[in-house]
């Protein structure tokens, strides 16, 4: 009889790690890692002796208070909570997979499914996931006969088919085409790459059967935890919102299958627990499932990230919004409302402004030699993701320029935001431009507001000029409606557009919100033609104007993509890679009033999904 079933596979590239000199557990694992990396076998940790105390369900409305006390002491209390967990299931057997037909079939030795469990609980659903080893190059047949026999309608990937050179997962897709693996049949139907996540969906045949399946990919850094939960949680969202009902369980793998795949179970598990009962047992619910599998959840720092996402989902919760109800959403957001009910515009904006800058990730860019290149010593770009530069020969902190990668709607480092140049930091700028392939800069500011100087014109008022070894040459300038357009050649060789936008204040918003969709559309039109390297966007000190722009066009291109946007977490997001990002609550609210003229002018916006 023939099957339909929807299969999705969603892929998260949030490859930044949380790195801590101090945190010696987590440098043991790496250490232990790169000896390793020749035996395929996974890095299980030594058990603590305190492995027999238990830890309690914790409210809520506590989570905020029990994360700081466990973070404390570089999260000692995670550490020992961690280590207290029991190791699995004494009953359970590796009978089947010690079999010599087998063997060859585990990718790793010591990590083995249970004789009786292959099946995992979900919060309150029995069987909801299969968690499940990467397949190996003679697993494939396996593995799809797997997803057909138990009427899998999702499958989740964690991981990178390589990861640090080693292979982690054989690919069990075509990238085009149809392949076979033992009886099913595979054709890549269609794909769609986001900054984190893919989605690609194939069309499936079983002997004479067909069945269409979407198929849900994401990645992890193996052995650590995304940057930021809000990837994470968008994707589960992702998820749940997709698997259709009455479907199979849910495929969930990384490469063993035990660390982010027992990662991933228990975030979605206790979002359902906090729902229905206003609480989470992390604890409680890791010791229940690794009677089913063993060794679910590998490290420390993965449990410690499963409090984070509960906490950032606890606070926050969700914020997307459907285009439809926008105008409804704004006139909530500008309403007084009574006391003990405000949440308005200003109440969402301060959630932001409370956030805490990492001062102690800003250490190359508050190194004596390069404080003077910073124009505002407030905004200096982290360490984890600021532009470096080609060291000059012999000269000692030239690899320094104020200015951050900062990830758009479908690519990573799709932009880079930076200062306006000052008049020692010029050559930087275009050797930045230069050495990153940029073919757009974006400028949002005049060279002075209020008789001060805001930017240092690093551009020819005619013909060309020389700053250190860069050439640039002007050959063209157009105004349009609320920007000028200029054409510059850097180097003899690479056409730059160079989009510099009027009417934006130091201290407030522009008049209307139509000249910046118009900006961000030319910038797009530039990008498609020139290759999609990262884009230059400055104003003055790189932040305020700056974060606005680049949140406007990652929320424009969500909201033609998928008529969805999500103002808070998009914000939220930029300002996690570059201090300040959006300053203003002014700002802010430009935001909202952007998208809602881009509705009102394409009124039409279904056609963008």
């Amino acid at each position: 009889i023939a099957q339909t079933f929807q299969i999705i596979i969603l892929v998260f590239d949030k490859l930044l790690f949380k790195v801590t000199a101090k945190q010696i557990n987590k440098m043991f694992v790496q250490l232990t890692v790169i000896l390793l990396m020749c035996q395929q076998t996974v890095v299980l940790l030594p058990r603590s002796p305190s492995a027999s105390k238990t830890f309690f369900p914790i409210l809520v409305d506590n989570l905020e208070e029990e994360y700081r006390l466990r973070s404390a002491d570089d999260g000692k209390l995670f550490r020992e909570e961690y280590n207290s967990l029991p190791g699995g299931n004494a009953q359970g057997t590796y009978e089947e997979a010690n079999k010599d037909d087998n063997k060859e079939k585990n990718r790793y030795p010591n990590i083995l499914p249970f004789l009786f469990y292959f099946l995992l609980q979900g919060y309150t659903e029995k069987n909801k996931f299969i968690a499940a080893q990467g397949p190996k190059e003679d697993t494939l047949a396996d593995f799809w006969r797997m997803i057909w026999e138990q009427k899998v309608a999702t499958v989740v990937m964690l991981t990178n088919l390589k990861e640090r050179k080693e292979d982690k997962c054989c690919q069990y897709w075509p990238d085009q085409g149809c392949w076979t693996y033992g009886n099913v049949r595979v054709a890549v139907e269609d794909f769609t790459v986001l900054v984190d996540y893919t989605i690609r969906k194939f069309c499936v045949q079983y002997v004479n059967s067909s069945a269409f399946l979407d198929l849900h990919f994401t990645s992890w850094p193996d052995f650590g935890v995304p940057f930021s939960p809000i990837g994470m949680l968008k994707f589960l969202k992702k998820v749940k919102a997709v698997n259709p009902p009455f479907s199979g369980p849910i495929v969930v793998h990384c490469s063993a299958g035990v660390g982010r795949t027992g990662t991933f179970i228990v975030i979605d598990a206790m979002i359902d627990m906090m729902y229905a009962e206003q609480k989470v047992d992390v604890f409680g619910f890791v010791s229940k499932i690794r009677e089913q599998r063993s060794q679910l959840i590998q490290t420390d720092m993965q449990y410690s990230f499963i409090y984070q996402a509960l906490l950032e989902y606890y606070l926050y919760g969700d914020t997307e919004l459907d285009v439809s109800s926008l105008e409804g959403h704004l006139n909530k957001l500008h309403n007084t409302f009574t006391e003990g009910d405000r949440v308005g515009l200003e109440e969402e904006f301060k959630k932001l402004t409370n956030m805490r800058i990492m001062k102690e990730n800003m250490r190359t860019g508050n190194l004596p030699a390069n404080m003077k290149k910073n124009r505002v010593l407030q905004i200096i770009p982290y360490d984890f993701n600021r532009v470096i530069l080609s060291m000059r020969r012999g000269q000692e902190f030239t690899d320094y320029i104020n200015a951050s990668f900062i990830d758009g709607y479908r690519q990573k480092d799709y932009f880079i935001a930076t200062q306006g140049p000052l008049q020692h930091t010029v050559e930087d700028f275009w050797r930045m431009v230069w050495e990153w392939k940029c073919h757009s800069i974006v400028m949002l500011t005049e060279l002075q507001e209020r008789e001060q100087d805001k930017c240092c014109q690093y551009w020819p008022t005619e013909d060309s000029v020389t700053y250190g070894d860069y050439t640039v040459e002007l050959k063209g300038d157009t105004l349009c409606d609320t920007f000028s357009l200029r054409d510059l050649v850097l180097t003899f060789t690479r056409v730059i557009r160079h989009f510099h936008f009027h009417g934006w204040p130091e201290i407030g918003i522009p008049a209307e919100g139509k000249g910046m969709i118009d900006i961000i559309a030319s910038v797009q039109r530039q990008q498609q033609q020139s290759g999609n390297h990262p884009i230059v966007v400055h104003c003055s000190a790189g932040a305020g104007r700056t974060g606005t722009f680049i949140a406007l066009s990652n929320i424009l291109e969500r909201v033609k993509a998928e008529g969805l946007l999500d103002v808070f977490q998009t914000v939220k997001s930029l300002r996690m890679q570059r201090p300040h990002m959006v300053q203003t609550v002014e700002q802010y609210d430009f935001c909202y009033r952007v998208v809602q003229d881009f509705v009102d002018i394409f009124s039409d916006y279904a056609n963008f999904k």
